[in-house]
């Protein structure tokens, strides 16, 4: 599904990632962690073409992702929820969410032009406050929001950093419960930074450790010992 082979990221003149090797099977959901400033984000920035990457490959299906420019990743089929969610606070929730559907339209075909009724099955909040602007929403509310968007595409990939941050616990639930349906039942390829040990164990079926930029543990989420994590995720 998607292999990242050999890349190096270098921003402000500090090299961040380096050779950096990680493969992502597809109906996978694999947890990328680390302690901060290990590079999570910037990997995942790099995949979205957020960020340039100095050498190396991304490739997505076979075919390479880094090439392509940051708006046609997307359309190539993946959704993508950032740290700190950057939803449009301006923009009420059914406009945050008609911004996928042109999108949703060139992958799928879908003429529609109507708002999948699974993003209100998902996030039922989400229906009741359909007229009220994105800013106005509590963090987990805005959380919700920012999922259902890049659920909008219809993505093969969805790609999630730190979903859980500054979320009230019972929506971290309803997350993972998303998470785990998407996953387990319809087959969506899940790749999740997450720094909640309890909630990656729930939800991951793979992890993979980072440390100074470089994937340096990989296995089974099962096998996330306590020795691993002394050694990559202990602060």
């Amino acid at each position: 599904m998607i292999a990242i082979n050999n890349v190096n990221q270098l921003y402000g003149g500090t090299q961040i990632l380096w050779d950096l090797n990680l493969d992502i099977e597809a109906g996978s959901c694999t947890c990328i962690m680390g302690r901060n400033g290990v590079g999570k984000t910037t990997l995942l920035k790099c995949l979205m073409g957020l960020l340039p990457i100095s050498s190396g490959e991304i490739l997505l299906d076979g075919k390479p992702l880094h090439t392509q420019s940051a708006e046609n990743r997307a359309p190539g089929g993946i959704g993508y929820v950032p740290q700190g969610r950057d939803i449009f606070p301006m923009l009420t929730v059914e406009e945050n969410l008609r911004i996928g559907l042109p999108v949703r339209k060139s992958r799928t075909g879908d003429s529609t032009g109507e708002i999948p009724e699974k993003i209100f099955e998902l996030f039922p909040v989400l229906k009741e406050m359909l007229h009220r602007r994105g800013g106005d929403l509590s963090g987990g509310q805005q959380q919700q929001l920012a999922i259902g968007r890049a659920l909008v595409l219809e993505p093969k990939v969805l790609i999630l950093d730190e979903p859980n941050e500054g979320i009230q616990p019972n929506i971290v639930k309803q997350i993972g419960d998303v998470i785990l349906k998407l996953n387990e039942e319809e087959g969506l390829t899940v790749i999740l930074v997450e720094q909640k040990l309890g909630f990656a164990r729930r939800v991951g079926k793979e992890f993979r450790l980072m440390e100074k930029g470089r994937v340096v543990a990989s296995d089974k989420m099962a096998n996330l010992n306590d020795e691993l994590i002394r050694q990559y995720l202990a602060v």
